[in-house]
């Protein structure tokens, strides 16, 4: 266990970010699979609507650097093609 004033502030802090990285994590996660759910079920309409809510997500989980936006990218690239997949 850290001694030093400026160590365990550290430790706080760090533990802060942490919980809402997760947080943020976790919610795009659903998003996803809400879309890959609509994909499934083929539901063209459903599986748009979430697309559009997954990407407003994504983008802003990249925007609070949660995630890299190449990382961020890619993640919209994959669920768009899988709705565009949809026949």
């Amino acid at each position: 266990m850290a001694n030093i004033k400026s160590a365990k502030k550290r430790i706080l802090v760090n533990q802060t970010k942490a919980a809402r990285n997760k947080a943020i994590r976790s919610k795009v996660k659903t998003s996803i699979k809400k879309v890959e759910a609509a994909v499934a079920a083929g539901d063209k309409a459903a599986a748009q609507a979430a697309l559009l809510a997954a990407t407003k997500e994504i983008d802003k989980a990249a925007g609070k650097g949660v995630y890299h936006k190449n990382n961020a990218a890619r993640k919209v690239s994959r669920i768009a093609k899988a709705v565009n997949g949809i026949a």
